[in-house]
């Protein structure tokens, strides 16, 4: 069974977690513990606003089903995921076990998020405001090149970019989730360790960004298996599998398909499917015997205006534009 939230139904379960918070720590009214309802996991999502701009999340909990959430458009902070254990498929990223993903400001475009059946989560999030992440520069610096793409406008897709998490940001997570202080110590503790993790993680970025990125060594046997992967991923456009799922049908762990994938076909296992997409939909619409909301449902869109919004990253021009342009022996892709 599927627990499907719409983004109705998840607006008004967010709300009424927050009506029943409690304060694990009475002494700092900033420290919320949400306790999960019995119909949907076992747990509790804790929440520590550390200041303006910066705030802490902790996910500690074990679904019922397998959860299918949808999220609206919204424009997001600059944002650090630390998967301990659990994993998701979102319209920008699948996360496993032991890995981060990074997001930079911007817009987060209206999508599903996708979690596994029964599968524990446990969870590190920092979130950072840009004005937050820009106040670390100093009076009269700027913001190093190899960082600028992490602030974009509301109106731009945000970036994303998953990364494993290594034996130095477990420590400093470990010691987040364990954290033996209350009130102001806790605080202190929590912030310090909060920007370290975090920090971690942007000083691996500027190596991603300079391109010093090493690559696996891949066997004969383990390039047929990710192409066996490939041909999966389009047999299933409308329900890829998760990234997982995926390595267990082809006989790879998560970590060498994800790795290896992006090395033989030079892009992410999501990316890929996401771009392939984009092609057919060009295709389609080519051919006018279709109208852009039944193109996005073809080829496994639930929402017309995320479609239109990755078409046009993709293309530089809307869905609607481009066929338009195509009836009328305008410009083809």
């Amino acid at each position: 069974m599927t627990i499907s939230l719409s983004q109705q139904s998840y607006t008004d379960f967010e709300q009424a977690l927050y009506a029943q918070a409690q304060y694990p720590d009475s002494a700092d009214g900033m420290d919320l513990l949400l306790q999960q309802p019995a119909w949907f996991a076992t747990g509790y999502t804790r929440e520590v606003e550390l200041r303006q701009g910066l705030r802490l999340q902790i996910l500690d909990f074990r679904l019922c089903d397998r959860c299918e959430t949808t999220l609206p458009d919204q424009e997001g902070a600059i944002s650090f995921h630390f998967h301990l254990s659990g994993e998701h498929q979102d319209a920008c990223t699948e996360v496993s076990n032991l890995e981060y993903a990074l997001y930079g400001s911007g817009l987060a475009p209206k999508h599903t998020l996708i979690s596994p059946d029964r599968y524990p989560a446990l969870e590190v999030i920092v979130d950072m405001e840009p004005e937050s992440f820009v106040s670390f520069i100093g009076q009269g610096g700027e913001l190093p090149l190899e960082f600028q793409h992490l602030i974009q406008p509301a109106d731009q897709t945000h970036y994303t970019r998953v990364g494993t998490i290594s034996p130095a940001m477990q420590g400093i997570l470990w010691q987040i989730i364990r954290c033996p202080y209350l009130g102001l110590h806790k605080r202190m503790y929590l912030e310090g360790k909060a920007l370290e993790v975090a920090a971690l993680v942007l000083e691996e970025e500027r190596e991603v960004q300079q391109g010093r990125q090493p690559l696996l060594s891949l066997k004969s046997d383990c390039v047929d298996r990710i192409h066996r992967a490939r041909e999966i991923l389009m047999q299933n456009l409308h329900q890829p599998p998760s990234l997982m799922e995926l390595a267990r049908q082809v006989g790879l762990n998560d970590y060498s398909l994800k790795c290896g994938f992006k090395q033989v076909f030079g892009k992410t296992v999501f990316g890929y499917l996401h771009d392939y997409r984009m092609e057919q939909a060009s295709q389609l619409l080519m051919s006018g015997e279709m109208k852009v909301e039944e193109v996005a449902a073809a080829i496994g869109f639930e929402s017309r205006s995320y479609f239109s919004i990755a078409f046009r990253k993709k293309f530089g021009i809307t869905p609607k534009t481009y066929q338009m342009q195509c009836r009328t022996g305008g410009r083809q892709i």
